[in-house]
């Protein structure tokens, strides 16, 4: 409580002196490290995702190989064409379960930062802060319930990498756990519907980013980097 407090009172005072937006705040080096790692990872995990369904899918792949081969002299039908196309995709997707581990890593990393945080950078803390600012008086009431917003869609981002991690691993390793096809097939729907989150929230978070540090938020993608003091 005493936290709380003392960290409202600090908004509060920074606000009533220079007009200052809530989005505006310190982040440890622990944080603003693991949100760049994570940052990189996540975009080379969508990117891995995006090159196999569009550069190196095998089937669309299949009539240039086939092509190729034909001008040597050398004709193939689809399903041998399907097997060279096939080994790109495989070493993308390797690469894909690599990039997963890391992100499985961060998640573990996240809860570790969060259990030695300060009082005042837990996100328990902040959740709890948004929540009565949004009920105080005097405050921007607009703001207060965007910050609250902000501030909850974190919380569900950091659901959300569970989820994908949980999925991911349980197809890395469904063979070992003795999955049937039916439920394995079941778990990739799953993980494949995920990514559309993920894409949405990368969509809405830099979007709301871009938008606060031009307008009144000025210097939020700054304080990340360098802590926002």
């Amino acid at each position: 409580m005493e936290s709380t407090r003392k960290m409202m009172m600090g908004q509060t005072q920074s606000q009533t002196n220079g007009n200052q937006s809530l989005f505006l705040q310190t982040h440890s080096v622990a944080i603003r490290l693991w949100h760049w790692l994570t940052f990189l990872v996540i975009s080379f995990i969508v990117l891995t995702v995006l090159l196999a369904s569009t550069l190196f899918s095998p089937r669309q792949n299949i009539p240039e190989v086939q092509n190729k081969l034909a001008g040597k002299g050398i004709v193939i039908d689809n399903n041998q064409a399907f097997s060279v196309t096939h080994i790109f995709d495989d070493k993308l997707w390797d690469l894909h379960k690599l990039l997963g581990y890391g992100l499985s890593f961060l998640l573990l990393a996240r809860i570790g930062i969060e259990l030695t945080q300060p009082t005042d950078e837990k996100l328990k803390s902040k959740l709890k802060n948004a929540l009565n600012l949004s009920k105080q008086n005097g405050w921007n009431k607009k703001e207060a319930k965007h910050y609250l917003i902000v501030k909850f869609s974190y919380t569900l981002f950091y659901l959300l990498i569970l989820y994908m991690v949980l999925s991911g691993l349980s197809l890395a390793f469904g063979r070992d756990l003795g999955l049937s096809r039916d439920t394995n097939h079941l778990i990739k729907e799953i993980h494949g519907f995920g990514q559309y989150l993920i894409y949405a929230f990368i969509f809405f978070h830099l979007s709301g980013v871009i938008l606060a540090d031009i307008g009144k938020s000025r210097g939020i993608v700054s304080g990340m980097i360098n802590g926002g003091k």
